[in-house]
């Protein structure tokens, strides 16, 4: 049976008296073990936020090195990064705000062929990657491994949350159906990015992690959260479950699919 000794229980302390996390929510974070695919605008405050709330196993998949134009918003980096992988760039952070979590890094892209033998070590999934075919690919494996996911997506000044309950709630390709065409969709790097929606909508993402460990509130299943920062306009919109959908539907996938394709939405 986990213990807290005084240091955590001291760290801990706003959890342990909150009402829906406690002491149990709080050990359920310590056992918890998540997995972010993406260490750009998302994935940076879903690792700090995650680190700082104890989950006690945390993997960071990125193939990219830390740049000067990821620093408006890709907060988990700093000037004293650049040039540094990113996976191992956050590893140092989190190591600092909470030497109690164990980081686990792949500089990897991740693919069809290695995010099988990545996934299977990890109860949840919070995406923030930079491309559809990406996005799809994880949804596809979450779906076939029952892996619970939180997806996460911003451009210019907003940006979109849902959580998947695999087999349960809707799914990614439920809503969407087949990733765009390349460049049929205008990407941070081209139309832009304000830094703070990142930031926004990856305390959500982290929020949602979270909740589905602990237990706790309503996720974001069968829920579209969207808000547009320069109105501070929020919105959730319902979906639904596809009987007919190709990747949970009743006459799933049974292997996963390639989605190879150029990056069309950098974070």
């Amino acid at each position: 049976m986990l213990e807290f000794n005084d240091s955590q229980m001291k760290r801990y302390s706003r959890h342990l008296v909150l009402q829906g996390v406690g002491v149990t929510g709080q050990k359920k974070l310590a056992e918890a073990k998540v997995l972010i695919i993406g260490a750009g605008g998302l994935g940076s405050p879903v690792a700090l936020y995650l680190a700082a709330a104890g989950v006690g196993e945390i993997g960071i998949v990125d193939d990219d090195v830390v740049d000067l134009s990821n620093l408006q918003r890709q907060i988990i980096h700093t000037t004293q990064s650049l040039g540094k992988q990113k996976v191992i760039s956050a590893k140092m952070q989190l190591n600092a705000l909470n030497p109690e979590v164990r980081i686990n890094t792949y500089n990897v892209r991740i693919c069809a062929e290695n995010i099988t033998e990545i996934l299977k070590n990890y109860d949840l999934v919070c995406e923030g990657s930079d491309n559809f075919g990406t996005k799809f690919l994880i949804n596809d494996a979450c779906v076939l491994f029952n892996k619970p996911l939180v997806f996460g997506g911003i451009l210019r000044f907003s940006g979109q949350c849902m959580s998947i309950n695999p087999h349960m709630s809707a799914c990614y390709a439920c809503v969407f159906d087949e990733p765009p065409p390349p460049d049929s969709v205008p990407s941070c790097a081209n139309a832009g990015v304000l830094g703070s929606v990142a930031g926004i909508l990856g305390s959500i993402q982290a929020t949602e992690v979270l909740k589905i460990i602990i237990g706790t509130g309503a996720p974001l299943y069968d829920q579209i959260l969207s808000f547009d920062a320069s109105s501070m306009n929020f919105r959730k919109i319902t979906i639904s479950k596809n009987p007919s959908c190709r990747v949970c539907g009743d006459n799933g996938i049974k292997e996963l699919k390639d989605y190879s394709q150029k990056s069309c939405w950098e974070l």
